[in-house]
């Protein structure tokens, strides 16, 4: 090989290089989300919803509300924004499972969901995040792997019949503890409105975000949720004491995730999942979702 070709290969190999780092550093197409949670609540709905969109992010998520009167200023406060609730939180899933083995209990649940459906009607939302089950003492996982299933499927004509989709959170619920299960449960449904809600930081515990994404796909994964997490040795009680901290703060690999939301190409909403705060604080919070999203 002559100079001038070794020269002509080096150049091209150099420039592909460069040209798949630009790529992989671009900004995902995702919009970035707030829970109403975190928003000072000393404030009026409207001036919440401001305040979000003043610190850079682009929708909230909501939560159950069985009020009628809070439901309405909800809804007045995004129109008046323009600020959209793309998404309800159902609130009644951890005390009341779907996967209880008592009727009232079921009862309860099932009408938290369609209270939730409700909400995310009137504010123009398309998902309502669910816990499917939980494992416990009381309940096997056989159990919940089936009393979830039974509901679910109760609960997915009105979600139909609203166009809002249903989709299962991965919770620390000793339920659904691997990428492929959570995929084979979310097919078993055999429904588009039925779906994942992907939370990245519930998975450091046991597994590698990464992973799931890309076992879940981009059809699977309806929303997501953004949080970090570490496991580290604590001083005092002299063992690993996992703690969900801020953004960029814990052991996530970021930049693990960022590819791999952008080998999946979804582009749907990101929700911050964290401790509420003030301007100051959301403001840090929203930059630390645009790094994320850059891919730094």
């Amino acid at each position: 090989m002559n100079p001038m070709t070794r020269r002509s290969v080096i150049t091209a190999a150099s420039s592909a290089l460069a040209a798949a780092s630009q790529s992989a550093a671009q900004r995902l197409p995702i919009k970035k989300g707030v829970l109403t949670s975190m928003l000072p609540k000393e404030m009026t709905w409207k001036d919440r919803f401001q305040l979000a969109k003043d610190v850079g992010f682009e929708a909230v998520e909501g939560q159950t509300e069985e009020d009628a009167a809070v439901e309405a200023d909800m809804r007045k406060a995004s129109e008046a924004t323009g600020l959209p609730i793309h998404s309800v939180m159902n609130m009644l899933h951890w005390q009341f499972p779907l996967s209880s083995s008592d009727p009232a209990a079921v009862e309860k649940s099932m009408k938290g969901m369609e209270t939730s459906i409700r909400n995310a009607v009137a504010w123009g939302g398309t998902t309502v995040l669910l816990v499917p089950g939980v494992v416990n003492p009381l309940t096997r996982y056989e159990d919940a792997y089936k009393r979830s299933q039974t509901q679910i499927r109760k609960l997915i004509p009105l979600a139909e019949k609203n166009k809002i989709i249903i989709a299962v959170e991965n919770v620390w619920n000793k339920f659904l503890l691997s990428p492929m299960e959570f995929a084979a449960y979310v097919d078993s449904f055999q429904s588009p409105w039925l779906k994942a809600y992907f939370d990245v930081g519930n998975i450091l515990l046991y597994g590698y975000p990464e992973d799931w994404i890309r076992t879940l796909g981009k059809e699977r994964i309806a929303k997501v949720h953004l949080k970090d997490f570490h496991n580290r040795r604590n001083q005092v009680v002299r063992a690993n004491v996992p703690e969900f901290v801020n953004l960029r703060d814990g052991d996530m690999d970021w930049k693990e995730v960022h590819k791999a939301f952008a080998d999946i190409g979804y582009r749907g909403y990101a929700t911050v999942e964290l401790r509420g705060g003030d301007e100051k604080y959301l403001r840090d919070v929203s930059a630390r979702v645009d790094k994320i999203l850059n891919g730094e």
